[in-house]
């Protein structure tokens, strides 16, 4: 059997390749709305962070997506960020980094 190649993206707050599976991206829309994007196919610009509450908050200090995308963010963007980062480090750490 075939060994499939794993999508490497870059977290935008450490600058270390990962798989795709183990980090959140972010979106920027054409109406320079920022969201979290879970499916992964939401139209628009994208950036990615992994999925750790520590580097969630550096983000959030560092204001990485702020500069990123160029948009001005309110704090519950980040916070919303550090609360999804959590649950699903949690759900990592209970069945494994395959799910998402």
């Amino acid at each position: 059997m075939k060994k499939r190649k794993i999508p490497m993206r870059k977290d935008i707050v450490t600058g270390e390749m990962m798989p795709k599976r183990q980090l959140i991206r972010v979106v920027k829309n054409k109406e320079n709305e920022v969201s979290l994007d879970p499916t992964g196919k939401k139209p628009g610009r994208g950036a990615y962070v992994a999925v750790d509450v520590d580097i969630a908050k550096r983000a959030k200090k560092e204001k990485t997506f702020e500069k990123a995308f160029h948009v001005q963010l309110d704090e519950s963007f980040y916070d919303e960020l550090i609360k999804y980062a959590d649950h699903l480090q949690a759900r990592q750490e209970l069945f494994g980094n395959d799910q998402k």
